[in-house]
């Protein structure tokens, strides 16, 4: 059985960022220290064939509508550094375009550094996009993204439990004519929340009207201009929508008040990400809390715990979320 880092750890007494600076004979470790853990490590057996020096954090850009000028990214960012640096790792960041002339010379040269372990941001990624990362050399862990034909270890948002959360709070609220503000670039996070939407609709015989859906960009201007026409061609709203996101929230909140609606005594809205600008938009908006900085902790953990322990079987682990009530809905 392979000899761990975190079983070297509980032997010696010693944390394991401290017992994997030893072994990797990085500074930082005084003398008397690092020759006990090295001794602890050789009686038991560990092996150092493959040494991790760095963490790669690959961020994967399809066309920058969701990751770009986000302000949920940057937060999952440093909680990936944050950690890597407690384990005594550096994080190197790399940038990836699938669009780029590069991208195929660049993943390749990514994915065969067996010097390092990757967190992979797949928020953008589409099915198609996931075949070349099974080839990879290197151990790989899937942040805020999903393939329904490949495995990776991976963490995530619980999407459609909490998307569902949020349509039953209207639900609760008295609500039973509610739209859905559908972001126009549909990553897997998008799809999945709507599948939440609709399950509680369905759950509450509610139909979904077709009229009610409003397909708008992904960024607060786009989102914006979407509403707008969408209003100008819409007659009759719902009197609540559940938005992909708290950027799209935002965006066609703008819209519904620049044509004279009040929210929420005319419409109702409900975010998802709980950025910061949603906390004093107006109205207040209400929205989903997501664990940025701690999905990106959590990545890391799993992903060196995965180095060390040789494990083979792959895990998704979908990380839950808390609900934020604030003034953009009404009760009916």
């Amino acid at each position: 059985m392979k000899v761990s880092v975190r079983k070297i750890s509980e032997i010696t007494g010693f944390s394991p960022a401290t017992v994997s600076n030893a072994l990797n004979h990085k500074k930082g470790v005084n003398k008397e220290t690092a020759d006990r853990i090295l001794k602890t490590a050789e009686e038991l057996g560990y092996r150092l064939e493959e040494k991790i020096s760095k963490i790669r954090f690959v961020i994967f850009r399809r066309n920058g509508l969701i990751i770009d000028d986000s302000p949920f990214h940057p937060a999952v960012i440093e909680g990936v550094e944050r950690q890597a640096k407690s384990l005594g790792y550096e994080t190197v960041f790399n940038h990836v375009d699938i669009n780029d002339i590069e991208y195929n010379t660049q993943l390749q040269e990514i994915l065969s550094d067996v010097e390092s372990a990757i967190v992979l941001l797949g928020t953008e990624m589409q099915e198609e996009d996931f075949e070349p990362y099974t080839h990879a050399k290197n151990k790989i862990i899937l942040l805020d993204g999903w393939s329904d034909r490949y495995f990776f270890d991976s963490v995530l948002i619980s999407n459609t439990d909490s998307a569902a959360r949020a349509v039953e709070y209207l639900i609760d609220k008295g609500h039973r004519d509610i739209g859905y503000l559908r972001g126009d670039f549909r990553i897997q996070a998008f799809c999945y929340r709507e599948i939440g939407y609709r399950r509680v609709m369905d759950r509450h015989h509610l139909p979904v009207q077709p009229e009610y859906i409003a397909t708008v960009g992904t960024k607060i201007e786009t989102a914006y201009e979407g509403m707008r026409k969408y209003l100008e061609e819409t007659p009759i709203l719902p009197t609540a929508f559940f938005a992909d996101n708290d950027t799209i929230a935002i965006g066609a909140m703008q819209a519904l008040k620049e044509r004279g609606y009040d929210i929420p005594g005319d419409v109702s809205i409900i975010g998802f990400d709980n950025i910061s600008f949603g906390a004093i938009s107006d109205p207040p908006l209400t929205t989903i809390h997501v664990y940025k900085h701690e999905m990106g902790e959590m990545a890391v953990r799993e992903l060196m715990r995965s180095v060390e322990d040789g494990k083979k079987i792959k895990t998704k682990i979908q990380v839950c979320t808390d609900f934020v009530e604030r003034a953009s809905v009404r009760k009916i």
